[in-house]
């Protein structure tokens, strides 16, 4: 049989199919260029990218941009005015901001907000009326170049939003002080009603999705057990992912849902949904739920495992150990991916020595084989 290449590697198990080697990458958003990546790349690691399938335009919304300082913090302030009111937020941009991957700082920090667009019950009218004056057109240019320049070194994932309820989480109301779920409480049906308004506007775009070039559409919702309630997951998420997969199947497209938290209160119901990919899925230290308990689990669910940035902070030896620890998990590696990182930069000492672990991971995993791995380390 000859040896797959990176991207058939990642393509075989994120469709359930057994590859020659278990499929490791690093995502080019947390992804350094120099020697080290070159001698990872060299021995099999390969890169994800995740571009944007999509133009979005706003019609009669006016937005404008400018730095003002708010409690003592040099912010950006993005104001957005429309026929029935205007709605602003504030992000704390640290150097290197727009110079870096993926809007990231120097140091891989992303733009947090300091204020968010929705405090107060008239913001969720605005918020709608920007939602359902929102367009999306097909614009597949990003993808194509991707795919041109990667090659056979790894895979272009298609970009999409967060799914409704994830989008006001996260990044609307935000969960900081509980703050999402005083708003659940006090003003349920305006969450509601722009939630329903939201997912109404994504429809277009999920057709689009489906139709663009990549295999795989990818969903950065940041799922996590502690700030995602099961009850909201089952009413909110569920139907989502459910909408949005009946589309992207349709076409033969795999979805991928960023879920890097703790998913120990959510297992079961992850498992009625029909996500493809559960991307970024942290074992312990990081996270609450065994990888080996998540496979038996999720039988028609391919895991992208995101190793844990807390060993990492270890150093290398403690990253080999972990690394062993982890492969004899999951024997005999079926249905799995490894990510060197999808929340922050990894040294080079640390990236060297992952790699040197997984390039020898030849599939079927055993114990023989991953003794044989210790010892050429030791």
């Amino acid at each position: 049989m000859p040896e797959m290449t990176r991207r058939e590697r990642i393509m075989a198990a994120s469709r359930k199919e057994r590859a020659d080697k278990l499929p490791f990458l690093h995502c080019w958003r947390h992804s350094q260029m120099g020697w080290a990546e070159r001698e990872c790349r060299n021995g099999g690691m390969g890169i994800s990218w995740a571009r944007p399938c999509y133009a979005m335009k706003m019609h009669n919304v006016d937005s404008t941009e400018k730095q003002v300082v708010s409690t003592g913090t040099v912010v950006v302030r993005r104001i957005y005015s429309t026929a029935v009111g205007s709605v602003y937020l504030d992000e704390k941009r640290e150097p290197g901001v727009e110079q870096w991957h993926g809007l990231r700082s120097w140091r891989d920090v992303v733009p947090w907000q300091k204020k968010r667009l929705i405090e107060k019950p008239e913001d969720y009218e605005v918020l709608r009326y920007m939602v359902d004056n929102t367009e999306y057109t097909p614009d597949y240019f990003p993808i194509e170049q991707a795919k041109e320049w990667l090659g056979e070194d790894g895979v272009v994932m298609s970009w999409i939003p967060k799914t409704p309820m994830a989008m006001l989480m996260i990044e609307w109301v935000g969960s900081e002080e509980g703050r999402f779920y005083i708003h659940h409480a006090r003003y349920r049906d305006k969450i509601e009603e722009l939630y329903e308004s939201i997912s109404k506007s994504y429809e277009p775009l999920y057709e689009i999705a489906a139709r663009s070039p990549a295999d795989i559409i990818w969903l950065p919702d940041n799922t996590e057990g502690y700030l995602v309630d099961p009850r909201l997951f089952e009413k909110y998420f569920i139907p989502e992912y459910e909408k949005c997969a009946r589309v992207l199947h349709e076409h033969g497209k795999l979805l991928a849902v960023h879920m890097d938290g703790r998913l120990g209160v959510l297992k079961d119901l992850i498992a009625r949904t029909p996500i493809d990919i559960i991307e970024a899925f942290h074992p312990a230290p990081m996270g609450d739920l065994p990888i080996s308990e998540a496979l038996s689990l999720w039988k028609e669910k391919v895991i992208w495992v995101g190793y844990p940035g807390a060993v990492y902070a270890l150093g290398p030896e403690a990253v080999k150990k972990h690394a062993l620890e982890l492969l004899r998990s999951v024997v005999p590696g079926d249905r799995l991916v490894m990510e060197m990182s999808t929340e922050n930069l990894v040294s080079n000492e640390n990236l060297l020595m992952l790699a040197s672990v997984l390039e020898n991971a030849d599939l079927p995993l055993t114990e023989e084989r991953i003794e044989g791995i210790e010892r050429s380390l030791s």
